[in-house]
């Protein structure tokens, strides 16, 4: 069984920064891609950076020099810093992850609880 776990959110004012993480708990997996996705109020969820097992990133352009993701392969995490938030960057982020079975050849998707970030102006 395979489960993501966030942590990280919160409440931060304009200008703030917060770091959001994510570990991939399981055994015996193998992680190609993992990602951050946000959801804002009555708004459909966006990708807003992912990282590929090889290091090479994507990130919205919303988000583009204000947000960095970075993962540790050898400890199955990955985490987005958020600097010069915006009221605009509430929502509630998840962790996503493309992986498989090590011993499997299918790749399935597999998803965090969610955590929320508040931006206050």
């Amino acid at each position: 069984q395979v489960q993501l776990v966030e942590s990280g959110g919160g409440l931060v004012q304009a200008g703030g920064s917060l770091r959001l993480s994510c570990a991939v708990v399981g055994s015996d997996i193998t992680i190609n891609i993992m990602e951050w996705y946000r959801q804002a109020p009555g708004k459909q969820r966006e990708l807003v950076a992912g990282e590929t097992s090889g290091g090479i990133t994507n990130y919205a352009d919303s988000v583009q020099g204000r947000f960095i993701i970075s993962r540790d392969n050898a400890k199955n995490t990955v985490s987005l810093q958020m600097n010069s938030l915006k009221p605009e960057d509430t929502a509630v982020y998840y962790c996503r992850a493309g992986l498989r079975l090590t011993s499997q050849p299918t790749y399935f998707e597999a998803w965090g609880q969610g955590t929320l970030v508040t931006v206050s102006s």
